[in-house]
């Protein structure tokens, strides 16, 4: 029995038991049925109790008792595998954790909609299964156009956007025509009347490689996110695990970069001025609302001279409805010191200033405020959002913008913001080469197990510089740069290189769907964890989660760590793909060692023969 029927069946009982205390008389009888009451009592909580421990989809999670002294008798021989109905789970963000624990949210600012982790007791220990007939994803480029349907067997959006050329089901598979609510004629002429409006040499949007990081809020499938790609322009689409079915799963199953959030209460987890140009088509959302504290939260992600695009009907309907939140936020843009680039049909799109003049110039007592002096604007993870400006560092206002050399020599040249690490251009190009070599060792490693388009969709779980994943600029890979919160925050470097990423904790569960990644690359990670006297089984049944069936996790830590991992291997149904450094060596001087692993293809009694 799972958790929740034995919950269902302790409820029940303490209804039944309540019906047989009515109307009796006192004396004896009454104290035997106390009795016969307490016994029930203490019968439900423990029967309650053997079942949530030993049912398969919640056994006891989060141990802390793991060692790498070689305690094999930590190392489980089996991992039970979830219920089929867990097959989407994304355990920070289940409604129905939320449910049935009833946290007090608000609705209305879209809390429920932010990450709410379970506490250790309430967690998964078991194997996330892939829905039946999954089969091993379409490849890139082909996947931006298509993909199996058996993978993602939702079709609701098929249905209700069917005008909008969202999506078509084929047969077997799920066709992207590039549509979407506003570009009806396909992603690409969108993108390109963009460019049109902004006047950017031969109508493309990267404007000569100085347009580079897009931020997409409210992306649907990321067909806007795919379609830039063609011109070396990478955005983050964003968007919640809301009512419109799997939007983020279809987009990471298509190869496209994307990620699971919201403009809630928090700060999204990206650093300040990480994007020449943020979007918003038709993405219902209240701009207006607790004195434009969304707006004022893409204005702290906008790079100086950084663009806002907005289609939407307030931007060139003429009910009175629509025309009062147009002058509501050209007001409001105003004191925030945008101003309009370029407004044509249905679209608006507004500028960013590139110094702190206009800010200085404003009124005392002008709102939206300055945020105070003492306010990091990079400081994202668990901190709420703030209606108020962040001005620019005085090395950004002197400088009139950021300072970056245009893609693709942005990805090599130190940026400017090194400085707030101490680091020198020497100590980056260190970075660099030490990364490249390590790739190229990684692949050698790999050998005949990776060809050109095995994999597209990769995750640095530890990413320093970004220097990984630079690495990687020659593949036809994108890479998800995640910075551990509780490290130098080094992510508006990745940002500035060109690249995307996000802060995480790897102690809970990262924010996307299953089966979305192909490599993992998992640089000393493991050591932090224990550090921080979190599960190191924990999280490899997070990335257990987060793998494809045939995907490779790379695993560089201290030699008695990988050792350590490797017994893992036959309970999470991995494979030792190869080795380097495992063995001790008295010659060798590097304590760490190199272990490469391929995830299989497995099967439970609800799925069907996978077909490659």
């Amino acid at each position: 029995m799972s958790q929740f029927n034995a919950t269902s069946e302790v409820k029940r009982r303490g209804v039944l038991v309540t019906k047989m205390g009515r109307g009796r008389a006192d004396g004896k009888p009454r104290k035997r049925l106390v009795i016969t009451v307490i016994v029930l009592v203490i019968v439900g909580a423990f029967f309650y109790l053997y079942s949530r421990d030993s049912a398969s989809s919640s056994i006891e999670y989060g141990s802390k008792s793991l060692t790498f002294g070689g305690d094999d008798s930590a190392i489980p021989k089996t991992i039970p595998v979830c219920d089929d109905r867990l097959s989407e789970l994304i355990p920070c963000l289940d409604r129905n954790f939320i449910y049935q624990t009833r946290l007090k949210l608000d609705l209305t600012m879209m809390e429920h909609y932010e990450r709410h982790c379970p506490m250790p007791e309430r967690r998964y220990n078991c194997l996330i299964p892939p829905p039946p007939g999954y089969k091993i994803p379409i490849k890139w480029p082909k996947s931006r156009d298509q993909v199996w349907r058996a993978n993602i067997p939702h079709t609701h959006l098929a249905t209700e956007k069917s005008d909008q050329r969202w999506m078509v089901v084929k047969g077997e598979k799920i066709v992207f025509p590039g549509g979407g609510t506003h570009f009806h004629y396909g992603a690409d002429k969108y993108i390109a009347s963009i460019a049109n409006m902004l006047n950017f040499p031969n109508n493309i949007i990267n404007d000569e490689g100085r347009l580079r990081n897009v931020f997409d809020v409210g992306c649907g499938v990321a067909s806007f996110g795919g379609y830039l790609l063609s011109s070396d322009v990478i955005a983050m689409s964003l968007a919640p695990n809301d009512v419109h079915e799997n939007q983020i799963q279809f987009a990471l199953e298509r190869g496209i970069p994307s990620y699971l959030g919201v403009l809630g209460t928090l700060r999204l987890p990206y650093p300040s001025r990480s994007f020449e140009l943020a979007h918003c088509s038709r993405c219902r959302i209240d701009w207006l609302q607790r004195d434009g504290i969304l707006l004022l939260e893409l204005d702290r992600l906008l790079r100086p001279g950084g663009y806002f695009a907005y289609s939407s009907p307030e931007a060139y309907a003429q009910d009175e409805e629509d025309q009062r939140i147009w002058r509501q936020m050209s007001a409001l843009v105003g004191q925030m010191c945008w101003k309009v680039a370029a407004k044509k049909n249905q679209t608006v799109i507004w500028v960013k200033p590139l110094t702190n003049d206009c800010y200085l110039k404003r009124e005392p007592d002008t709102h939206p405020p300055l945020c105070s002096p003492d306010d990091d604007p990079d400081a994202v993870w668990g901190v709420k959002m703030k209606a108020c400006i962040s001005r620019y560092s005085d090395q950004m206002h002197r400088a009139r913008g950021s300072g970056l050399a245009p893609w693709p020599a942005r990805l090599t040249t130190p940026p400017p913001r090194l400085a707030d690490f101490n680091y020198s251009t020497e100590m980056f190009e260190k970075d660099m080469e030490h990364w490249h070599q390590e790739v190229v060792n990684y692949w050698k490693m790999l050998g005949n197990k990776i060809k050109p388009d095995t994999i597209r969709n990769v995750m640095d779980m530890k990413a320093h510089l970004g220097s990984f994943a630079a690495a990687l600029k020659d593949k036809d890979v994108w890479t998800m740069n995640v910075v551990p919160e509780n490290g130098p925050n080094t992510l508006k470097i990745i940002y500035d290189r060109g690249l995307l990423g996000t802060i995480h904790n790897w102690c809970e569960a990262f924010s996307t769907y299953p089966r979305t990644y192909d490599l993992l690359h998992a640089w000393g990670i493991f050591s932090d964890i224990i550090e921080k006297e979190c599960s190191p089984t924990d999280l490899l049944i997070e990335m257990d989660r987060i793998l494809r069936p045939k995907g490779f996790v790379i695993v560089h830590d201290k030699r008695s760590v990988v050792v350590f991992i490797k017994k893992f291997l036959p309970a999470l149904h991995w494979i030792s793909v190869a080795t380097s450094n495992l063995e001790k060596d008295s010659s060798q001087d590097k304590d760490d060692a190199v272990l490469i692993i391929q995830k299989k293809i497995w099967l439970t009694s609800e799925s069907i023969r996978v077909s490659e």
